[in-house]
C-alpha cells in the first residue's frame, strides 16, 4: 500500500465518525477526519518507534519514513 492509499483509507474509516449536524443536515467534515488520522499517524510512529529499540535501525526508519509520508498525503487531501 501506498502512502497516498493509506491516507485516503485513514480519512474514509474517520469520515462517518466526524459528521456534523448544519443546517437540518448531516455533513462530513474532511478537516476532523484529518486531524484524527493524523493523530492514528503520530501513534503508529511512536508506538512503533517504543517497541522497536532493539530492532533492525533501517527497518524502523523506513517505517518512520512511510507513516511521514502518509502524514504528507493526508494534509494534501
Amino acid at each position: 500500500m501506498t502512502p497516498k492509499e493509506k491516507a485516503k483509507e485513514l480519512i474514509d474509516k474517520f469520515i462517518d465518525s466526524t459528521k456534523v449536524f448544519y443546517n437540518n443536515e448531516w455533513k462530513t467534515d474532511l478537516s476532523e477526519a484529518k486531524k484524527c488520522a493524523l493523530i492514528c499517524a503520530d501513534e503508529c510512529i511512536k508506538e512503533h518507534c517504543h517497541e522497536s529499540e532493539h530492532k533492525d535501525p533501517n527497518a524502523q526508519d523506513r517505517w518512520i519514513e512511510f507513516w511521514q509520508e502518509v502524514k504528507q498525503e493526508i494534509n494534501n487531501l
